[in-house]
């Protein structure tokens, strides 16, 4: 089967992920090497750094992908579409529950946490106060995501969401 440029890049990328999260299965995140990766994915160590920095970058790259097929925004416009657009996120993530129990087994729940916290893009331009609202906003969706993760993701998005509203209802 001949494959150009790009459907090669894409079954190494695919070959790479799958064998990585197989061997995350099988031992410590910190005890696998890229030599034994990439023969194992049958596929060369040039076309790994090809496509990434180093295994970190693997994970990092597949959390990107995976919140990119999310069809949702967090509009911080004052709208009262938070607790929807929560609750569809959160549903997104269960949909991919293997992935991120995998990353957190792994203990590199950072990688969660960078992918989630550019959901809220802080410019320099906005006023100290919107970027620390911005801020705590991100770092608190993430500190719920990670417990949750972290708890085994035994909710539904929805059920976490709701969970939220009614402690945030109870504070107010």
């Amino acid at each position: 089967m001949n494959m150009n440029n790009q459907e090669k890049n894409a079954y190494v990328r695919t070959q790479i992920l799958k064998t990585l999260l197989e061997m995350m299965q099988e031992q410590s995140f910190d005890s696998i090497v890229i030599s034994t990766l990439v023969k194992r994915a049958e596929v060369g160590r040039a076309s790994f750094y090809r496509n990434f920095t180093d295994l970190r970058d693997v994970l990092k790259q597949e959390s990107d992908r995976l919140i990119k097929g999310w069809d949702g925004c967090f509009k911080m416009d004052g709208t009262d579409n938070f607790s929807e657009e929560l609750a569809g996120l959160l549903d997104h993530l269960k949909k991919n529950e293997a992935f991120y129990l995998n990353v957190y087994k792994a203990g590199m729940e950072d990688v969660v946490k960078d992918t989630i916290i550019s959901l809220f893009p802080i410019s320099e331009d906005f006023p100290n106060a919107l970027a620390y609202t911005y801020s705590f906003i991100a770092y608190s969706v993430y500190g719920w995501i990670h417990e949750w993760i972290r708890r085994g993701m035994q909710e539904s998005g929805t059920e976490l969401a709701l969970m939220i509203a009614a402690s945030q209802q109870k504070n107010n």
